[in-house]
């Protein structure tokens, strides 16, 4: 176990710092300050590892989607085996650089250590195990023999690249379609280099190219190739689309130009960050006054990439009222809690207001929008809500973005071409063992339980290979640490 005093020696949670907003808001880099190489990381993350407890039962595990075994790579962090503490982490975690940057950390709030102390720096910890891992040469695991099996996988997101990374590494040929350019999903082109740089992304698909996994960017299934012809061509097609169909606000004035949804911004700034050339009408920030429509991370990454690009106020509206800054009594340890938590974007400029709820947005006289008509929330007796009468006020807007989750997945062409089953809520519909009701179709990620986190993602991939490598092999190896669900996500 860590130094079984740490917890007392070392009482104060010291995170990774951020490099100074004058700095950061300058470049798209990283926010978070760099952490040296080889074995001289920052003294602090073995001070904050010797920290865990390790518990009788850690509960972190139960924080944990994916059943990471924290204790034990706190464990190897704190003796300096590094290692061991990277093969450790991919025992249940195909991308440890990926969660140790933009998961949330349930494990954290699930803490023993944080029923009486903050807890321990989890993700911080796993962050700097993948860093070590990335100083050097990633090592590509090839299957010592194939099976013969083929398996398609429709979707690059970390669903569906742990998919495909556990099935080619169970000796099956892998071939994973993505509609866009690049690889990655909304890794790629949804979420802001200053909150996961690309070539983290660019490094893990060349170990996994070099380990026998095919990548085919630039083919939309459904119209390149039909959902049908693909099932007929493998023994196995995994449905990892993601839930890409976002939340509209239906008011007056939502036709006004100026209007767009998140991912219709995020996917062109990082498009342009990256070099890749974009159309003249795409929406930028520079120079505007910017209204987000909701404050979750997507409102934050749109926060975060308007100051950059120069817009001269940005302002986000929040429904609802601001969380507590402590752990409500509802919500009890090991409760993943909703608190108030400033994110690094607004931490760099612009303003959030609560209790915001928006009827109306109104036009400057050319057709595109000039404010938005905004009124208190009022809360009904059973959750719904409403506006205060008396409370209409507006706020100037030269450019809107919607960011207010997503509802569903793009399933139109996946129904009318192979008859694939839907919900209620719109997901496609499957079993505990990630298959509808195709035969050999399986789906995984956020097509099927619903806009979630990376690392639940990360989690239905595994678990989702597993059922196939069952399925193809009428037994399987692969560890699965979740069953497939579509009940909605609760923290």
């Amino acid at each position: 176990m860590a130094d079984p005093n740490g917890f007392q020696k070392i009482r104060q949670r010291q995170p990774v710092p951020d490099r100074p907003v004058e700095v950061r808001i300058t470049d798209w880099c990283d926010v978070h300050e760099p952490l040296p190489p080889g074995e001289n990381h920052h003294p602090f993350i073995k001070e904050q590892a010797s920290r865990c407890m390790d518990c009788g039962v850690p509960f972190c595990h139960f924080g944990c989607p994916l059943g990471n075994l924290i204790p034990e790579w706190n464990d190897l962090v704190w003796r300096g085996q590094w290692q061991d503490a990277i093969a450790r982490m991919h025992v249940t975690n195909n991308f440890p650089e990926i969660t140790g940057r933009i998961c949330p950390a349930p494990c954290e709030s699930s803490c023993v250590l944080g029923i009486i102390e903050p807890p321990v720096t989890i993700r911080n910890i796993e962050m700097a195990i993948a860093d070590h891992e990335f100083a050097e040469p990633l090592v590509p695991q090839i299957p010592a023999t194939l099976t013969g099996q083929t398996v398609a996988i429709v979707g690059s997101g970390p669903a569906g690249l742990a998919c495909a990374q556990q099935l080619t590494r169970a000796g099956h040929t892998v071939v994973v379609y993505e509609r866009a350019d690049k690889i990655g999903g909304l890794l790629r082109y949804g979420i802001p280099d200053f909150k996961l740089e690309k070539h983290l992304i660019d490094r893990r698909i060349d170990q996994m190219e070099a380990e026998g996994t095919r990548f085919r960017p630039n083919t939309n299934i459904g119209v390149d190739i039909t959902w049908s012809d693909l099932r007929r061509r493998f023994d196995a097609v995994v449905c990892a689309i993601g839930s890409t169909i976002p939340n509209d606000l239906k008011v007056p004035g939502r036709d006004l130009g100026g209007i767009h949804f998140a991912m219709d911004y995020l996917p062109h700034a990082n498009r342009a960050v990256a070099g890749v050339p974009v159309p003249d009408e795409t929406p930028n920030a520079n120079g505007k006054k910017v209204v987000i429509i909701g404050s979750g991370d997507t409102g934050s990454d749109c926060l975060g990439t308007a100051l950059r690009q120069g817009a001269t106020s940005v302002t986000t509206l929040s429904v609802l009222d601001k969380l507590p800054t402590e752990r409500p009594e509802h919500q009890p340890w090991p409760t993943m809690p909703l608190l108030f938590n400033v994110s690094s974007s607004h931490e760099e400029g612009g303003n959030v207001e609560y209790l915001a709820n928006t009827i109306e947005f109104v036009t400057d006289g050319t057709g595109k929008v000039g404010s938005l008509k905004v009124a208190k929330t009022e809360f009904g007796p059973h959750g719904q809500f409403g506006v205060e009468a008396g409370t209409e006020r507006e706020i100037p807007a030269d450019l809107v973005l919607l960011a207010m989750g997503f509802r569903s997945p793009d399933t139109e062409l996946l129904t009318s071409q192979i008859g694939a089953e839907l919900t209620d809520r719109g997901l496609i519909a499957r079993n505990e063992g990630f298959t509808g009701n195709i035969p050999g179709f399986f789906v995984c990620g956020d097509a099927g339980r619903g806009q979630s986190l990376v690392v639940w993602a990360i989690a239905e991939g595994r678990s989702c290979a597993a059922a196939v490598d069952k399925y193809l092999e009428n037994s399987t190896d692969l560890t699965a640490p979740i069953k497939a669900t579509t009940a909605p996500l609760r923290l």
